[in-house]
Formats: C-alpha cells, structure tokens, sequence
C-alpha cells in the first residue's frame, strides 16, 4: 500500500542537501535518538522492533506524520540503548515534539542507509506457499518479495517476524489505518496463510 497521507511534505524533503548521511557523532541528537530503540544506524536487534534502515524517504516520513497527527497507533515501549532509566514512550509522544523539518530530516538520514535482513528462524516448509501467497495478494505494492523499498510502502522481507506478525494483527482488528484494496487483501487471508506469509519475508536473509 503507498501511504501518501503526507506527500505534500516530500517537496520539503527534497530540498535537504543530497549528502546528509555522515558520520553518526555528527548528526543531531533527534537523528541519532531513534537509534537507542531501533538499533545502530537503524539497524533493530529487537524482535519487536522494525529495522527502519533502508526504508524509502516518503514511507518513514509519512509513517511519522501519522504517528505525529494520530491517524497511526502508537504502541509503548521502553528503551533498548541509552539511558534505560527514561519511562517508556511511544512513537507519537516521539514524533509530536519534532518539527515538519526534523521528520523530514530524518526520513532522509534512515532512507539512505542499507538494510539488514534479521536473522531469525523460520518454517521452512512454509516458505513456498508464502510466496506464491505474496506473488498474488501482495506483489502489486510489496515488490521484489517485499524487499524493494521503491514502492513506497515499507520493507517486509527480512524484517523482524514478531513485529510483522504484530502489525499483521493491528491492521486485522481495525486498529492500523489501510486503504480498501489492503483490507480486503487482509480480509482474505486465513491465520495460516498469514503464518506462510511470515516464514517467506523471514526466509530472505
């Protein structure tokens, strides 16, 4: 799905200077923060966690405003990095104290980086008939086996399986925002398929 809820913010975005990614002590503290959860140059060793490295600019900085603007759920969380001591947070009380340009910013930084697929265990007797299942329900915004991050719409394939499985259940219940065709591709799948779905991205290490 391509979530243009906030694609008037792009103009902005591609005015920031081409060479923004350098090294980490030099960028400031609302680039390098997200990383004491999200893991090294937003690379997540957490399960729960999605790696947002690699992520196209428009998905992350839109996946922000929606945080920020509360049309997205925001789930709370403690601190994996840092100073464990801080009370948990949540993506929304994050993102509503930046600024349109510190989002922006940030879209930037992460989108540039490279994405590391998670190694995990998965079922691999599941494998194939996930990606038929993708080939057919998924494909159309999910290129590349969920891979690409040129459709704008978030990388599936070597993302962590439990926060995949998390946001699977969040747009099943209502509680994520999705377009019409989403849900119903949603809708049409059975909790097995789901799970061949999950062992297939997981597969692509």
């Amino acid at each position: 799905m391509k979530r243009l809820y906030y694609l008037r913010y792009l103009v902005a975005a591609l005015m920031l200077l081409p060479n923004l990614v350098t090294a980490e002590e030099n960028q400031p503290a609302y680039i390098t923060d997200c990383m004491d959860c999200h893991g090294k140059n937003g690379i997540s060793t957490e399960p729960d966690v999605p790696t947002i490295s690699g992520a196209s600019e428009l998905f992350l900085i839109d996946t922000m405003f929606a945080y920020k603007d509360g049309v997205r759920i925001a789930i709370e969380s403690k601190y994996r990095s840092g100073d464990l001591n801080r009370p948990a947070t949540d993506m929304q009380k994050i993102s509503e104290k930046l600024t349109e340009q510190q989002i922006e910013e940030i879209g930037a930084f992460y989108s540039k980086l490279p994405f590391v697929a998670a190694k995990q265990t998965f079922d691999a007797s599941q494998v194939e008939s996930g990606k038929k299942i993708h080939e057919v329900r998924c494909k159309k915004c999910h290129e590349d086996g969920g891979s690409s991050p040129d459709d704008d719409s978030g990388i599936l394939a070597g993302q962590w399986t439990p926060y995949l499985k998390e946001s699977f259940k969040l747009y099943r219940n209502g509680q994520r925002v999705m377009d019409k065709k989403m849900k119903e591709k949603m809708d049409g799948l059975s909790d097995q398929q789901i799970e061949a779905l999950l062992s297939y991205y997981a597969s692509q290490q």
